[in-house]
């Protein structure tokens, strides 16, 4: 009998696994009886099921790594993973996940009896990373030009974004807040646009520095200063000319003062009398 069971007859029959147990054998006849007890144990090859080793696994990145699979079989299995495509065993608890693990794991379990595989999916969430701004089409707008900012980021979940950006009436957001667009860039638009990822893990900003050039208007406003002060000087000139070649009255020898290297001849009229010259006069 098995356990205190009904008696079972003799004979043969295929073994299964629950067959395995404690049994009671007794002999008797008219002079008495004989018992003994006897473990009857089953050995079977191995067998991965889905409560023992998941087939899709969460791994967080920075906390411990380590991938546990259990198998039933009679001897007790040996169970051994490996990612697959590079060969290598997952790291043991210690090492801490990173996103290098994330991939498919082949797990086996073996005894003397045969072997079983089963498949694990492993995905690795971490905190928003590598945040990079991209400002097209460039970081230097010309005003009255259009550009957009836009923001990127690693992550998983995928993150979630917002923004602290100067203040203007002229900004339009993506429906999924990824990118910012300007039309007809002013001065209210030059600044520091930063852009925050976010999600379950963390977050993480980046900043991108945005200049609205208004050269010309400097230009102008130089090219008005430069006229300004242009008039200012010739103005001056000419009074210093005017004051140094006014006209000085007296009697000169006209013959010398005309075939002189030092005199000029100014203004020349037709009189009755002959011709009048006007000679610049220099300090003896």
């Amino acid at each position: 009998t098995r356990d205190g069971g009904a008696p079972r007859a003799r004979g043969s029959r295929a073994i299964s696994r629950a067959d395995a147990g404690r049994y009671i054998c007794r002999a008797t006849n008219k002079h008495g009886s004989a018992v003994r007890s006897i473990v009857v144990t089953v050995e079977y090859e191995p067998s991965i099921g889905e409560t023992g080793c998941p087939a899709q696994r969460l791994w967080v990145e920075g906390t411990p790594a380590e991938l546990a699979c259990a198998a039933s079989g009679n001897p007790p299995p040996h169970v051994a993973c490996a990612k697959l495509g590079d060969g290598q065993d997952p790291p043991p608890a210690s090492p801490n996940v990173t996103r290098a693990h994330a991939g498919t794991y082949q797990c086996r379990a073996t005894n003397t009896h045969g072997s079983a595989l089963r498949n694990v999916t492993v995905a690795v969430e971490y905190s928003p990373a590598a945040v990079s701004l991209r400002v097209l089409p460039s970081a230097n707008v010309s005003r009255g030009a259009s550009f957009s900012v836009e923001c990127r980021a690693e992550g998983l979940p995928t993150p979630t974004y917002g923004w602290a950006l100067p203040p203007a009436p002229n900004l339009r957001f993506a429906a999924d807040n990824r990118s910012v667009a300007v039309a007809s860039a002013a001065a209210a638009n030059r600044g520091l646009y930063t852009c925050t990822a976010t999600n379950r893990h963390g977050r993480r900003a980046g900043s991108v520095m945005v200049r609205v050039d208004e050269s010309w208007l400097v230009l102008l406003a130089s090219l008005g200063s430069l006229g300004a002060v242009t008039a200012v000087g010739l103005a001056a000139a000419g009074g210093y000319y005017l004051k140094s070649t006014a006209c000085k009255k007296g009697e000169y020898n006209v013959r010398d003062a005309e075939g002189s290297s030092e005199a000029a001849c100014l203004h020349r009229q037709r009189h009755d009398r002959g011709e009048v010259y006007g000679i610049q006069l220099t300090q003896p």
